[in-house]
């Protein structure tokens, strides 16, 4: 990790666990974060119990103080706050808020951002989502300086990270909120430093990351093949997941892996139950094998379970 020559005064933004790695990494390196901007507690869970997101539990650990504004663009009392400290950079990492310009002039250096992508690959909100479900093989991190398009700022260092064929978008998260943390103490330091110079994104290149929707989740059969519908999977974890219906009735697939073994060919969404295994037949004669389900109002199972409750007759579909 790069060292900075001096210590800066710094605002961090930032809300969820991905995050906290950036946060700790900061104050390792020895910069004097003046105040830590969240987003507000949340119901969290059935029973809704209001929770402080991740950054917030780091931030009272660490002893630093925290605000929690609903607005930022036209909070007064929050400006006010901010012109005080007179930071020589605002940090953001996932704040989920839009950065509004009196902030991005504000400091000095500018407002430095760790998105987990390589820009200007997936700009938006899940980019590392969308990675995954796309079935890429290479992701990555990016920090750059905010401006007040989305994700279009000049960039300042990047980082590759390959996507193992297993991996989740929740292991992809861990590893690149892990990586990404000392990428931003050394984009500081070559800032603070005049030696780390931004360069422009070209902008023709650009791929978007939209926030994910549920309707995502929807499996798809016809439309796609095993392997796409098993990438989705990966990536859309844990919300939305993947879900289908059987009968009129939701089922969500927890566990799927793409099937080489299936002993005759299944149509689109096609069930197959043989020997307690249960297939679906996807796009381009590909299959799936469901592993774990979810039934409407019931607690995940295993296929075998599943099956002893739930014969499959011949020519049942799914998505009906």
């Amino acid at each position: 990790m790069t060292q900075p020559t001096t210590p800066l005064r710094l605002v961090f933004c930032g809300t969820p666990a991905f995050a906290v790695p950036t946060l700790e990494a900061l104050l390792i390196a020895g910069h004097a974060v003046s105040l830590v901007v969240t987003q507000p507690d949340r119901p969290v869970g059935r029973k809704q119990i209001l929770t402080p997101p991740p950054v917030k539990q780091t931030a009272l650990a660490l002893h630093l103080e925290v605000i929690q504004p609903e607005k930022i663009k036209t909070n007064a009392e929050f400006r006010a706050r901010l012109e005080a400290i007179q930071p020589d950079a605002i940090v953001v990492v996932a704040y989920g808020r839009i950065i509004p310009k009196w902030m991005l002039d504000l400091p000095r250096l500018g407002c430095i951002n760790l998105h987990g992508s390589l820009l200007p690959n997936y700009r938006g909100a899940a980019p590392i989502q969308w990675a995954v479900a796309n079935g890429d093989s290479v992701t990555g991190n990016t920090t750059m300086l905010l401006e007040e398009g989305l994700d279009t700022g000049p960039m300042l260092l990047q980082q590759q990270v390959p996507i193992l064929p297993e991996q989740t978008s929740v292991d992809l998260f861990e590893i690149l909120a892990r990586e990404g943390a000392p990428l931003v103490v050394e984009s500081l330091a070559g800032l603070a430093a005049g030696s780390l110079h931004p360069t422009p994104q070209d902008h023709a290149q650009a791929t978007l990351a939209p926030i994910l929707d549920r309707e995502d989740g929807r499996m798809d059969f016809a439309a796609r093949t095993a392997t796409e519908l098993w990438n989705r999977w990966r990536g859309f974890q844990p919300w939305p997941g993947a879900f289908t219906a059987l009968a009129g009735k939701k089922i969500i697939v927890n566990q799927l892996s793409p099937a080489s073994d299936v002993p005759t060919k299944l149509q689109p969404g096609e069930l197959l139950s043989t020997d307690n295994r249960l297939f679906a037949g996807c796009a381009h004669n590909t299959a799936l094998e469901f592993l774990e389900v979810q039934p409407e109002g019931k607690s995940r199972m295993s296929a075998a379970d599943f099956l002893r409750g739930n014969p499959i007759v011949p020519g049942a579909k799914l998505g009906e």
